[in-house]
């Protein structure tokens, strides 16, 4: 029973940081139709920029850094690399998408290079600190893991729900076209959408790297593309959908890891496939998503 309970929390605070990873997703593909395959490399870099400056101006500040920096570069790669000389963007997200890929690949290379096989220290206060919760003793980074996300995805919703940005975000989901004809500004929209999404990445590289992970590494990034199945089984589009799946997603990896001898049949790697898996199942029942809705076409 303790280790059912130890699973579901580490499960729990594994899901609400693919959460973070899984909105940056789909407040891009909401504002501009673009799958950003170069999510990863920008979690990376926050991650790598606040445990490089730690040392010099502290946790907080390394984190601010590092947080601001990855907003601004992913703000940049929209303005000057997706949309340089690009009358009409939205008509052109698959090309975009595909320019995702070379951004990746160069950013990923960078600090492949700079990481090299070490494992960086991000410095974060909580160490590997431990807290009994009842009969489970739980790392202090899963329960800052779990409260830190729960804040920054509150700020998300409420922007969604009760800013114009938000509303202007929601127009954009719904119709491209029809949003620029009511007076929404695309431009300022998706390029605000890129900046919280790569702030969002860099916060989660925080939680992902901290106890009982060993540190940073050149890895670390393709840890963010398992947030990937969690939105698309929200349905891509749907910000609750992006929490309910990566919730599902993480809680379906501890639940493996901690149980990987009764599973050996499937595999000792299974736990790695585990959220394809289940991206997979939903699907089937449900193509759209969990919670995707059927679009209408005229013919």
């Amino acid at each position: 029973m303790t280790g059912l309970l130890d699973d579901l929390l580490g499960g729990l605070a594994l899901g609400a940081v693919y959460a973070l990873v899984a909105l940056g997703f789909v407040v891009i593909f909401k504002a501009s139709g673009v799958l950003n395959f170069a999510h990863g490399s920008l979690l990376l870099l926050g991650g790598y920029l606040t445990a490089v400056l730690h040392d010099d101006i502290g946790f907080a500040g390394a984190l601010a850094v590092g947080v601001l920096a990855t907003a601004l570069l992913a703000g940049v790669i929209d303005r000057l690399l997706l949309r340089r000389g690009d009358p009409d963007p939205q008509h052109t997200a698959h090309v975009q998408t595909i320019v995702t890929i070379g951004v990746d690949i160069v950013l990923l290379t960078d600090l492949s290079r700079r990481i090299g096989g070490d494992l960086l220290v991000l410095g974060d206060p909580w160490g590997d600190a431990v807290t009994r919760v009842g009969p489970v003793t739980v790392a202090d980074s899963r329960l800052a893991a779990i409260a830190v996300s729960a804040g920054a995805i509150a700020v998300v919703f409420g922007l969604f729900r009760y800013t114009r940005w938000g509303l202007s975000l929601r127009a954009a989901g719904e119709d491209l076209e029809a949003a620029a004809l009511m007076g929404v500004r695309l431009s300022r929209v998706r390029t605000l959408a890129w900046c919280l999404a790569g702030a969002l990445a860099a916060l989660a590289a925080v939680f992902l790297a901290a106890f009982p992970a060993p540190g940073l590494e050149r890895t670390t990034g393709q840890i963010a593309l398992k947030a990937f199945p969690a939105a698309i089984l929200g349905g891509m589009a749907s910000p609750a959908g992006a929490l309910a799946g990566s919730l599902l997603i993480g809680l379906t990896e501890a639940l493996v890891a901690g149980h990987q001898s009764e599973l050996r049949l499937l595999g000792e790697g299974f736990g790695d496939v585990a959220p394809y898996a289940v991206m997979v199942l939903v699907l089937l029942v449900r193509p759209t998503g969990l919670f995707g809705t059927k679009g209408a076409a005229r013919v």
